[in-house]
């Protein structure tokens, strides 16, 4: 299935910016022409909601957001115990189809594959103070399980059927 879900994410468009992104810099130093280069800002997160998606921003530029939860695992060194790290991605959609799909199906437990870039911004508080954000620019949400988790009942009826 990850191989599947890989692939789709990894398709030709992605090997296509790679290639176009090699050619660029062979042309610059080949040709001695200044050109403009291309750049890559891509990433793929796997985790779990933390939030159920909510609408925001205005009604001519909505934006859905939620929260998700990525972990690695590590050995501590002193303890010889296998440890986990979370890490929280604030996910943005602005893409008009994506939304309401996100809307719906991005509760909070549910398993998602988020293709998208990284977006640095700043703000400003009440107060005057600005502050550094970053959020991930959400191209494609994949649902990859609901936020429910299984009972003994559903085990049961799952092994009874």
């Amino acid at each position: 299935m990850f191989r599947t879900i890989y692939s789709r994410l990894s398709g030709s468009h992605v090997l296509s910016n790679i290639n176009c992104v090699q050619n660029l810099v062979t042309n610059k130093y080949s040709t001695g022409r200044p050109i403009i280069e291309k750049g890559i800002n891509q990433v793929i997160l796997m985790g779990r909601c933390g939030t159920d998606a909510l609408k925001r921003g205005t009604d001519s530029r909505p934006v859905i957001i939620f929260s998700l939860a990525t972990h690695t695992h590590f050995k501590n060194q002193e303890t010889d115990e296998l440890q986990q790290k979370t890490d929280w991605h604030r996910i943005s959609v602005f893409r008009n189809r994506l939304q309401e799909k996100t809307l719906n199906f991005a509760k909070k437990g549910s398993r998602l594959l988020v293709q998208g870039r990284i977006s640095y911004g700043e703000i400003t508080d009440a107060n005057g103070v600005s502050h550094q954000t970053t959020s991930i620019i959400a191209d494609d949400v994949i649902f990859l399980s609901s936020g429910r988790v299984a009972t003994e009942e559903d085990v049961d009826e799952a092994i009874e059927a």
